[in-house]
């Protein structure tokens, strides 16, 4: 095959000069001689020589750019390229590469540009990279770019179509994310027909470089993204938190969360997270008024019937205060008296909360009329004496307060 770069007999994996470890495939590239991995040869043909490789961020990442992967031995005739979602519990194809697509995955071979905006996502199985080693034709793509072209259009001018789509589509933001990347390679560049048995040892996988670029995805919530105890995270803004700011803050749940936007271009929206009622975590929800006395996941008092308010302390139409918001005809029914709030008037006494006890010269609720009013008989002669004017109304106001007032914490 011609590699200039193959290690041949020289490669010793417990020898630091001789080894070809894996972080060569990441480290900086300068010109010619490339550093490079290299697997085991295929000693053991015609046992599959199969290697996975795995790139892992801890992290949900959005690609900006093509993957791209330059191999030192010729490219392999089988490959895979495959992403999770999940931290790598589970796995989907990215894309297929090989010689033979038909044969070697029962797939009609395709390439990028036979897709659409419509078949964007579909997973293509591409002959276009699988060809033997030759100084020019050492690498392998994953086109991000000409993905994203359909949309923003061949020089991707018009990107704010693109980000039209990215913030309607979940599916197509979906697929430009990952957590994590694995490369199946799973069989190397034969270049002939038939494995040549009697030289096995040049039948191998060498990985000089692995390029992915790409940002952290922070839902539009942030604008940089940093190493923290050897992990990606990102620096939430707009009152959010998580690994990906992906909810609003302790006290800052005024209205659910919900991602950032691009649009409108070039600014986009922050969809910052508000906060709740109360800026330290108590809503101070009335206990007599409302279901309970913290806020609801919204950051709202959730009020009992017949109450409103922010704190769930003021009564709609049709009821009145007493120990929390009542029908009028249940409040008739109720209690009279407390000796706090409701007090008894011109010396009539609560008994049992339940009834004003009234002197002889008075009656009612709250013992605010005299019984003479009721007869028609105050006068000089009835013994009573006439209340200063303007007395039993000042009464009747104050038994009215005393029903309609809310009690404030």
């Amino acid at each position: 095959m011609g590699n200039p770069y193959m290690c041949n007999n020289e490669c010793d994996a417990s020898t630091p000069e001789l080894a070809h470890p894996p972080e060569l495939m990441f480290d900086f590239e300068g010109r010619h001689p490339s550093t490079f991995w290299q697997s085991a040869t295929w000693k053991e043909y015609p046992k599959p020589l199969q290697v996975n490789i795995t790139l892992s961020w801890s992290k949900t990442i959005e690609l900006t750019d093509n993957i791209v992967i330059t191999f030192e031995s010729g490219r392999p005739d089988q490959m895979i390229l495959e992403k999770s979602l999940d931290y790598g519990r589970t796995w989907q194809p990215y894309q297929y590469y090989a010689t033979d697509c038909l044969h070697a995955f029962h797939m009609d071979p395709k390439s990028v540009k036979d897709l659409s905006q419509h078949t964007v996502l579909e997973i293509i199985c591409t002959e276009e990279y699988s060809t033997g080693y030759s100084t020019n034709s050492k690498i392998i793509h994953f086109e991000i770019k000409d993905r994203f072209a359909f949309f923003a259009g061949p020089r991707l001018r018009n990107m704010a179509s693109l980000y039209g789509q990215l913030d309607t589509t979940k599916k197509l933001r979906d697929f430009f994310t990952v957590t994590d990347l694995r490369i199946r390679l799973l069989r190397p560049a034969v270049g002939e027909i038939f494995v040549d048995e009697l030289h096995l040892a040049r039948y191998f996988y060498a990985i000089s470089d692995i390029k992915v670029r790409g940002r952290c995805k922070c839902n539009l919530h942030a604008t940089s993204c940093l190493y923290d105890n050897s992990k990606l995270m990102c620096e939430c803004e707009h009152n959010t938190t998580g690994p990906d700011c992906g909810k609003c803050k302790k006290n800052y749940q005024g209205r659910p969360w919900s991602p950032g936007s691009y649009l409108p271009i070039p600014k986009g929206t922050a969809n910052t997270c508000i906060p709740s009622i109360s800026s330290i975590g108590k809503c101070y929800c009335n206990p007599l008024g409302s279901i309970h006395d913290r806020c609801n996941g919204s950051g709202f008092c959730e009020c009992k019937t017949g109450t409103t308010g922010p704190k769930c302390d003021e009564c709609l139409p049709g009821n009145s205060w007493y120990y929390g918001c009542q029908l009028w005809q249940e409040l008739h029914r109720a209690n009279v008296c407390d000796n706090e709030l409701l007090h008894c008037q011109n010396g009539g006494t609560c008994q049992n909360n339940v009834r004003c006890a009234c002197p002889d010269a008075y009656t009612g609720i709250l013992c605010e009329k005299l019984r003479c009013e009721e007869a028609g008989s105050c006068g000089s002669d009835s013994g009573q004496g006439a209340p200063p004017r303007g007395s039993p109304a000042l009464l009747f106001l104050t038994a009215l307060l005393g029903t309609a007032s809310p009690l404030v914490f």
